[in-house]
């Protein structure tokens, strides 16, 4: 007599057969939430990928904000995100210092804030929803540079 592993139910093996049989239908908001997703992607322009952050000197070390850093080829984008109350702050910087002209948008799958960017290359979004987040810069006779999607926590 073969035993089934303890960490297997019946209801979860019931599942997992449907699942392979084909039987079981797709949630409604599956589709919707996909045709969404693909609606934010924009063709034909650099990702830029996630790298490890340097850690900051002569700061204190609070723990309430979190550095990322994305690069591509010629340009890299800093974030500090802070999050508070709920949601999330986002400072950034983008280098070598982009030309003027140059945006930045904040991109959730619900939302997007837009900002130019200071002379120095920096730009702040606040209060957005915790979740997912991409930055898309937008630098004038040059394809936009999109960020990687990461999640925030709050």
């Amino acid at each position: 007599m073969t035993r089934r592993p303890a960490a297997i139910d019946d209801e979860s093996l019931i599942a997992a057969l449907r699942l392979a049989a084909g039987r079981d239908p797709v949630p409604g908001h599956v589709p919707a939430t996909a045709r969404a997703a693909f609606g934010l992607r924009l063709p034909g322009a650099a990702t830029a990928l996630p790298v490890a952050a340097p850690a900051p000197r002569d700061v204190r070390d609070g723990g309430e904000e979190r550095l990322l850093r994305f690069t591509t080829a010629g340009l890299t984008v800093d974030l500090e995100v802070t999050s508070m109350d709920g949601l999330v702050d986002l400072a950034g910087q983008v280098s070598p210092c982009p030309e003027e002209g140059t945006r930045v948008e904040v991109r959730t799958p619900h939302l997007t804030e837009a900002r130019e960017l200071s002379a120095t290359g920096q730009f702040a979004v606040t209060g957005l929803p915790p979740g997912w987040f991409s930055v898309v810069c937008h630098r004038p006779g040059q394809v936009p540079v999109v960020t990687s999607w990461t999640r925030i926590r709050p």
